[in-house]
């Protein structure tokens, strides 16, 4: 059996995702599968085997698809590898070869092997901050988040943090009220912190299983966001000792190599222990996945794929990778 076939074998996997999730994940990646084979049939027209002209157009292909620099060049040192050991590799087959020297990239990861929204079960309530710009979907990542672990049993509670804008308490609020979640804010301009605060003693007086927490999302003073974000953290561990258990940082896809930099400043501001990929449904960009799962030691949790609240999914790389060359 193949490397490929072996690791999206059943054997590998526990469980995949649902089917309906599969078809959301094809739509949802369509743009960018569509422009990468695009281009990838272009660079290989009139060719009929591998060779250093389609390499270095497939490198290119790659950087422009928003894999990334480092992660394309590793790609390219793959398919080099296999070149050299099989000889003659026929233009025919690089989608193949394409495909299972990706899949074996991420594999290289205990990660991204997920197929449902779950949070450990040892530890009650579940603290979950968030962390983002303004504009990447942050609040509604929130949201659909709230959406899923509530749909999946779990009693949730939402904290409006990023109390630095009245339209992201607003936009929580309606998400609240969509979900039916309860929500513990505060008028604009509190104390950030003290919300949090008040959160997380709601939560527990609700014996509630998780609790997501919104923050502001100011980049232009880095410093200012490191104390901001370590004053939250400090004030929530008076309430629970070991908060918050995940920083999540949300980054649109849609921004591609933007949001390789985000991730760049978030990491060095506060330590983000997840990411969400969110707006991959509109744009070509869906390789920026790809380069960010393997760039950052920080695994992808989530990704974005259509604006119903059921297109947040839970960031499965074999699914990614199978639907993203399918």
């Amino acid at each position: 059996m193949s490397f490929f076939k072996r690791i999206f074998s059943t054997e590998k996997k526990d469980a995949s995702l649902s089917e309906e999730a599969k078809q959301t994940l094809d739509k949802g990646l369509e743009k960018s599968k569509t422009t990468f084979f695009s281009k990838l049939s272009k660079a290989i027209v009139g060719k009929s085997k591998v060779d250093d002209d389609v390499l270095d157009n497939l490198e290119e292909i790659l950087v422009s698809s928003d894999v990334g620099v480092d992660t394309t060049l590793k790609i390219i040192t793959r398919i080099e590898k296999r070149v050299a050991e099989d000889k003659y590799l026929g233009t025919a087959e690089l989608n193949q070869i394409l495909q299972e020297e990706i899949a074996s990239l991420l594999s290289e990861t205990n990660t991204g092997e997920a197929t449902e929204f779950v949070i450990p079960t040892n530890t009650k309530p579940y603290v979950l901050m968030v962390v983002g710009v303004n504009g990447v979907g942050k609040t509604t990542t929130i949201g659909k988040l709230a959406y899923q672990f509530k749909k999946q049993g779990y009693k949730v509670v939402l904290g409006a943090a990023d109390t630095f804008r009245a339209a992201a308490i607003d936009q929580l609020q309606i998400w609240a009220d969509r979900v039916d979640v309860p929500i513990v804010r505060q008028n604009m301009g509190s104390d950030p912190a003290s919300v949090a605060f008040d959160t997380l003693q709601s939560a527990v007086a609700q014996d509630a299983d998780i609790v997501i927490i919104d923050t502001a999302g100011r980049l232009h003073n880095k410093i200012n966001l490191m104390n901001e974000l370590s004053k939250v953290k400090r004030v929530m561990q008076k309430v629970v000792a070991d908060a918050p258990h995940d920083v999540l940082l949300v980054l649109d896809g849609s921004t591609g190599q933007n949001a390789f930099e985000q991730a760049k400043q978030f990491t060095a501001a506060t330590e983000v222990t997840s990411l969400a990929v969110t707006k991959l449904d509109g744009t070509a960009k869906g390789g920026v996945v790809i380069g960010i799962s393997d760039q950052f030691q920080i695994p992808v949790r989530y990704i974005g794929v259509g604006e119903g609240i059921e297109d947040l999914q839970v960031f499965n790389k074999y699914e990614f990778v199978d639907s993203f060359f399918k």
